[in-house]
């Protein structure tokens, strides 16, 4: 029976092999059969909509739209998800904001693996992309793409780029900033990593959650989950 559920949730997708041949070793659920088979054996991997879970807090999925760098919506549906144990964390995240008039604002949760094949081949600039060959924590379910708004007037705070920006002060450790930005800067990343998060070294925006290595990648559709 085990050897059946392994080989059930080790599914190899067909079409990425077909865009990169590289990719062709990875390992790729995408099957809702073996997705639900994965939950089933452990509930941590559901794929949880994250709006559902903190109702408070606000979405603004670019990549739903064509206001991303791609200048294409590659995303049907403008929500976000991304497995159980991350929006848990998220959501003590937004507690501990909320406490001093802060919330948070979601760009981008789980990505399905044909989406980041897509980016790659779009991106100007690789290095602010993920490489199919190894896929990405967003395939994961396990990626967050985030900043800080205030709560009375909904308007983000002062950050050191606009999302996704491909500018040198987008890495998480510029310093040739405003005190003010430095600041805001400051309070999302510690408070992200207080909460089992690490921020990723050229995007301030982008957050891995620190058990990705536990969970498959994906590429099912929004749509189907």
């Amino acid at each position: 029976m085990r050897k059946f559920i392994l080989f059930s949730l080790l599914i190899l997708t067909i079409g990425a092999r077909a865009q990169q041949n590289k990719a062709s070793q990875l390992l790729i659920i995408n099957d809702m059969h073996a997705y639900q088979s994965s939950v089933k054996s452990d509930k941590n991997k559901e794929l949880v909509e994250i709006k559902k879970w903190i109702p408070n807090i606000k979405l603004d999925i670019r990549y739903a739209t064509k206001n991303n760098f791609a200048k294409i919506a590659v995303y049907k549906q403008a929500k976000a998800f991304a497995r159980l144990p991350v929006v848990e964390a998220l959501r003590n995240v937004q507690n501990e904001l909320n406490k001093s008039g802060i919330g948070l604002k979601i760009f981008d949760g789980y990505r399905p693996y044909s989406v980041t094949v897509k980016f790659y081949e779009l991106a100007s600039d690789k290095s602010f992309v993920a490489n199919p060959k190894d896929g990405s924590r967003h395939n994961r379910g396990c990626a967050i793409d985030l900043t800080l708004i205030n709560l009375k007037t909904g308007k983000e705070l002062e950050m050191p780029t606009p999302y996704d920006s491909f500018a040198p002060e987008a890495a998480a450790n510029f310093d040739k900033l405003s005190e003010q930005v430095l600041k805001n800067r400051a309070l999302l990343i510690n408070t992200m990593e207080k909460n089992g998060f690490k921020v990723l070294n050229n995007e301030w925006w982008h957050f891995d959650f620190n058990g990705w290595k536990n969970f498959e990648l994906m590429d099912i559709p929004f749509e189907d989950l």
